[in-house]
């Protein structure tokens, strides 16, 4: 067990601005929540017309470790060693990173094959945050979920990893899908924003290469967003960070699911309805991309979202809270 040093060192401890963002997020949400009680019994459970939501199977098989599997991970350099949420050493992350070509493939090669696999293969789920291991082992998950994994698979292949947080505005077409509850819209126009995002950049011959392994392909294609790439920044693309809000960090710090935990708790019929969007939104992609092909449909969505716009929000009743660099 570490000490409370080498917790702040680590980066367990969250930051000033995540705790500012933390609490805004709390008192929103419960002000929300306060200010609609009548609306609160439609969303304690999931409405007889609403389609449930069933957690889909996992997309992809365990490899099997065994004995001699390297781990390059190395506990005493930063952002190699275990963190929370992030085990690089468990055997199944050796393992799968083994599948991927760990020791094998050139840094920015695994990186890049991680990347994909973690986009492609794990599917969103809004669910309480746990560590890497469970995140592989069900293959659903947040983008926090999702973010430990690809972090965990670089790190366990020796290629330092680390974290971006930030505060976001969705753009227009990715509002209108996602925020497809009252509360949640409530939620957002009253913060300005829906939760926190992560990405994840990889330490690579100097230079640090992003990679947003949340969405899948059949998402973006499903609500008219290009299909991001390793290197490639979210911000901008499908995303506008919440200027002051972007953090880096080692490690994912403690209480960072405080308010799904306490909506899952008030609201599991908003959470049931979320999830079945995802899925959704996957069975749409995955019709578009089979009638136009992934690199076709790529090609015109990048000429058409060359400026990402914005929704419009209306705040109200917000007090503004200044973030500083």
């Amino acid at each position: 067990m570490i000490n409370l040093r080498e917790a702040k060192e680590r980066g367990y401890i969250p930051q000033r601005k995540y705790i500012k963002l933390t609490v805004l997020g709390a008192l929103s949400l419960s002000k929300v929540l306060i200010t609609n009680l009548s609306d609160l019994k439609k969303v304690r459970d999931v409405a007889p017309s609403q389609t449930k939501y069933v957690r889909p199977p996992r997309r992809y098989e365990l490899p099997a470790y065994k004995p001699g599997m390297k781990c390059y991970a190395r506990e005493d350099t930063k952002y190699l060693r275990r963190t929370l949420y992030v085990n690089p050493c468990a055997k199944e992350i050796v393992a799968m990173a083994h599948e991927l070509g760990a020791g094998k493939k050139s840094p920015y090669e695994f990186a890049n094959d991680a990347f994909e696999f973690v986009k492609r293969k794990l599917t969103l789920e809004f669910i309480e945050l746990d560590d890497a291991v469970a995140t592989l082992r069900r293959g659903t998950g947040t983008c926090m979920h999702m973010l430990n994994l690809f972090v965990a698979l670089c790190r366990a292949a020796g290629i330092k990893a680390r974290y971006k947080l930030y505060a976001l505005h969705m753009v227009r077409e990715w509002y209108n899908s996602t925020v497809v509850d009252p509360l949640i819209e409530k939620w957002y126009n009253a913060m300005g924003y829906f939760m926190l995002h992560g990405e994840g950049e990889v330490y690579i011959d100097g230079k640090w290469y992003p990679g947003d392994v949340a969405p899948t392909p059949e998402r973006q294609a499903a609500n008219g967003i290009p299909i991001t790439r390793f290197g490639e920044d979210s911000i901008g693309v499908w995303f506008f960070a919440v200027p002051g809000t972007i953090m880096r960090m080692e490690s994912l710090p403690y209480v960072l699911d405080l308010s799904i935990k306490l909506l899952k708790k008030i609201a599991p019929g908003t959470i049931d309805k979320l999830n079945a969007n995802v899925i959704e939104q996957i069975k749409r992609g995955k019709k578009i991309l089979e009638e136009m092909g992934e690199e076709n449909y790529d090609k015109k969505a990048r000429r058409k979202k060359s400026i990402a716009k914005k929704p419009k929000l209306v705040l109200r009743n917000t007090e503004k809270i200044v973030f500083e660099e």
